[in-house]
């Protein structure tokens, strides 16, 4: 296995989407270009009500139980398969500088909000430039075993059709501000 992979990934309006892993870091670095406003791009990842438009991969879908989004704030969430199965997440919000920049700590759990596994640590950062909208997300793994089973059930496979889905309903969600 390569320490680091990275690949460059065009979305349909040719909007920057870089991936790597970094094995010997433990790390996920992702870059992704929005054509959409810094602060509704924001509020795609930080309100529940449009995470679960868009952060599952379809054909599934997300449903969030309860989401505080504060520092000590919590989302808890699963994703649901067309057959019914929950794969659900604790979400803990460690940092948070209003439309620049949040930190928060995942970890999969069972139903009842019991962490499973190692986690990891992630950092969104944001930043807007011609009307264009810029999230830099880097992942840091607890341990490599969960770095390279989350790339093994198809972390990047799954991540790239949730930007496909965000991307496509910035696109309707730009359009209703518009009129």
């Amino acid at each position: 296995m390569k320490n680091e992979e990275k690949s460059h990934i065009a979305g349909e309006n040719n909007l920057l989407f870089d991936f790597a892993v970094d094995k010997a870091a433990k790390t996920v670095h992702i870059t992704r270009e929005f054509d959409a406003e810094l602060t509704l791009v924001w509020d795609a990842f930080t309100k529940a009500e449009i995470l679960d438009q868009w952060v599952a991969p379809k054909p599934w879908t997300s449903k969030t139980k309860f989401m505080d989004f504060k520092v000590g704030g919590r989302r808890f969430y699963a994703m649901v398969s067309p057959e019914g199965h929950e794969r659900w997440a604790i979400q803990t919000y460690t940092s948070i500088s209003p439309k620049t920049n949040f930190k928060m700590f995942n970890a999969f759990a069972d139903k009842d909000e019991n962490p499973e596994l190692p986690g990891s640590d992630w950092d969104y950062n944001f930043s807007e430039q011609d009307g264009k909208t810029i999230v830099r997300i880097t992942i840091y793994n607890e341990s490599l075993d969960r770095l390279e089973r989350m790339i093994e059930m198809g972390f990047k496979e799954g991540f790239t059709l949730s930007m496909t889905n965000l991307e496509n309903l910035l696109a309707t969600l730009s359009q209703r501000s518009e009129k």
